[in-house]
């Protein structure tokens, strides 16, 4: 896939494209996640529900699906590529997120609440 690069985030590998993560395996690779939007998500379940599973929480309702990577899903190649496909499709529809500017840290807000 055209421009994408393996980085980390929160200590386990992702992947990214224009500046977005649409992929990632989590620490216990056991699991892979890709972003989808939430009728891929749907429909990906349906058909192969030993496979795929939405992520927790808010980002699982707004398409994180979770991909079992171990042996006892039935993993479907196909199914698996074309789910990454998808997510990266979606990215490279998307502008590129705004660069911080140097030594912004991500979380800190810049005023105090008074």
């Amino acid at each position: 896939m055209q421009g994408v690069v393996e980085r980390a985030h929160m200590g386990h590998p992702d992947f990214r494209a224009n500046g977005r993560i649409f992929a990632s395996i989590h620490s216990n690779d056991r699991f892979g996640m890709v972003a989808l939007e939430p009728a891929e998500q749907r429909e990906l379940m349906k058909a192969h529900p030993k496979l795929f599973e939405p992520s927790a929480g808010a980002w699982g309702r707004q398409g994180a699906t979770n991909v079992r990577l171990d042996a006892r899903s039935g993993g479907d190649e196909a199914a698996v590529r074309g789910a990454l496909l998808l997510a990266w499709t979606h990215v490279m529809a998307k502008r590129p997120p705004r660069k911080r500017a140097a030594g912004s840290p991500r979380s800190r807000k810049t005023s105090k609440r008074r």
